[in-house]
């Protein structure tokens, strides 16, 4: 096993060590899809590295294209799609190039990727990346290179990610692999495998190794977080305390939680520790009990409402974000209003809004007729878009005037002259740049805002003394 230490090479230096090699073949890999997924294809440049690979930011450039996909909604797997289309014009000038498709769209489809998809060359599973080596020599000497077996030990604990976000500010850690929930409407469970979590001494270690690296932030990242447990020793609350007191220089956020899953433990942990951020993403998905029952979720509205009332009596500072599906089967006008007042009762902070779309394999794909018509789930969507557009605006207005410790990660899009950051509750910032650098935490006083973004000022001196008065 890797020990990530300060004698051990940072993510730039492998990476620069990788790309001096002569005529060592080259790699580009896209990723698509959630965290979980940046997070893999971090490993894969590790894996490859290892096994003599060079890395390159160019595709034109590349001996082998690996694309890191996502199978969650159908918008995602037609992305991919079309984004095939560029490598094949590619492959026509160059045939040696290799191009293999990675992760959840792998997982679901397998074999008949490499049918429809006449330029794909390698197939492999989110547990199968330790063999993409054996996979290429199989793909140069002509064969069909396929890899798509779940594993239910496999987290990678062992290999140190290299980790390419330029800004170097925040990084990702995987604590647990895979989904035992099985949503009806869900393909996770089906092409991540089986919950497993990841021992506590590595997820330190790796914590240690980002830290050196000059990171200030981490997110711990699984499926579902709160189903973390290690040995029937430790579960999420007690690796997020240990993390937070080991790390006491970092900001901790995580990443996802599950409302049935999610404890008051976990919120007093929170509570008791200041860099870990007062920011819960918790999905929904439908404020309807009974759409709630068709989805196979556990919950119920009332129990969800009692899951976010804890976290307000516990963490009032709390930004609350959430994922809502919009015109699930069998839906009626009467099961929307509920997702709809139940979004006026909470006023979560933002969210992540999608319209229904069937995942073949999934329970509801088996058991349940897709009956909603496009044009109503379209509809609906746009009435949960516009209403929390002005939620978002509501909740970001009652922070002008408040101040904020900022961790700075980049240039803002609009306008080089700014940063943008985000504060513990995971909204974003926009700021001028004076007297700062990326990775920095400053004081940022909130002067306006948008539905999606805070504006203001780093504090100085006199204006918290202002402030104060």
């Amino acid at each position: 096993m890797q020990i990530y230490t300060k004698e051990y090479l940072t993510s730039i230096q492998r990476i620069e060590q990788a790309n001096n090699r002569k005529d060592a073949p080259i790699l580009y890999i896209e990723t698509y899809g959630c965290q979980m997924n940046v997070a893999d294809s971090e490993l894969v440049i590790s894996i490859m590295i290892d096994n003599g690979y060079a890395i390159t930011d160019d595709f034109n450039l590349a001996d082998v294209i690996f694309i890191n996909t996502c199978s969650v909604r159908d918008k995602a797997e037609r992305k991919i799609r079309n984004r095939l289309k560029v490598f094949k014009f590619l492959k026509r000038s160059r045939p040696s190039v290799i191009v293999g498709i990675l992760g959840c769209m792998s997982e679901r489809l397998k074999e008949k990727l490499i049918e429809e998809e006449k330029i794909v060359d390698i197939v492999a599973g989110p547990d199968s990346y330790r063999s993409l080596p054996q996979l290429l020599k199989e793909a140069e000497s002509g064969q069909t290179a396929i890899n798509v077996l779940l594993s239910r030990d496999e987290t990678y604990a062992d290999i140190s990610p290299v980790r390419r976000d330029k800004s170097g500010v925040s990084a990702y850690v995987s604590i647990i692999r895979g989904c035992d929930n099985m949503c009806a409407f869900c393909v996770v469970p089906f092409t991540r495998g089986r919950e497993r979590s990841r021992s506590p001494e590595t997820i330190l270690e790796e914590i240690k190794q980002i830290i050196y690296e000059g990171y200030k932030e981490i997110t711990l990242l699984g499926q579902n977080v709160d189903k973390y447990n290690w040995n029937n020793e430790l579960n999420f609350a007690g690796l997020l305390r240990k993390v937070a007191i080991a790390n006491p220089e970092i900001r901790i956020r995580f990443a996802t939680s599950y409302p049935n899953n999610f404890t008051d433990e976990v919120l007093k942990t929170m509570a008791d520790y200041s860099n870990i951020c007062k920011y819960i993403h918790l999905p929904f998905q439908s404020g309807s009990s009974k759409i709630l029952k068709k989805m196979r979720r556990g919950y119920t509205r009332e129990s969800y409402i009692e899951r976010i009332n804890a976290i307000r009596k516990i963490l009032p500072d709390c930004s609350i974000s959430t994922d809502i599906i919009a015109g699930y089967c069998s839906e009626t006008d009467e099961d929307h209003e509920q997702t709809i007042s139940l979004m006026k009762n909470i006023k979560f902070d933002y969210a992540y809004t999608f319209k229904y779309s069937v995942r073949p394999g999934t329970y509801a794909a088996r058991n349940y007729k897709d009956d909603i018509p496009e044009r109503t789930k379209g509809k609906r969507l746009r009435e949960i878009i516009n209403l929390q557009t002005k939620i978002s605006l509501e909740s970001n207005k009652k922070d002008i005037n408040k101040t904020f410790y900022v961790l700075i990660e980049g240039k803002s899009k609009r306008s080089s002259n700014r940063y943008f950051g985000r504060n513990s509750q995971n909204k974003v910032i926009v700021f001028p740049k004076i007297n700062s650098k990326i990775g920095d935490i400053v004081r940022v006083v909130v002067t306006n805002c948008t539905s999606a973004t805070l504006l203001g000022h780093i504090v100085k001196v006199d204006d918290i003394i202002k402030l104060i008065n």
